[in-house]
């Protein structure tokens, strides 16, 4: 009985942490959810976020490849993929000529 009522207390504390922990600047937007946060950096510039404590920003795209910074680790990672770095998973959904979108979760 206990164990039930534990559970929706835990998803709502585990969504409040999502939702305050996603901030960004330099022009990128977030938007967080239970699921992770979503983030859209522009293709040029430097634009860095604060997201669930660390920082991710892209350091550049190639052939369909993002080349990220997430918690002072470079990652590639293709459009559509996904990978792992300090204890988060990070995925690029999409890449256009202006904008990189990025979901990072933990």
């Amino acid at each position: 009985m206990i164990r039930r009522a534990a559970v929706p207390v835990v998803t709502a504390l585990t969504a409040l942490a999502l939702l305050t922990g996603c901030g960004g600047q330099g022009g990128s937007q977030t938007e967080c959810g239970i699921d992770g946060c979503t983030i859209t950096f522009p293709r040029s510039g430097e634009a860095a976020v604060s997201v669930l404590g660390v920082e991710a920003r892209v350091v550049g795209v190639q052939d369909g490849i993002a080349q990220l910074e997430v918690a002072g680790q470079q990652i590639s990672v293709p459009v559509g993929g996904e990978t792992q770095v300090e204890g988060f998973t990070v995925g690029v959904e999409s890449v256009t000529d202006t904008e990189v979108v990025v979901h990072v979760r933990a």
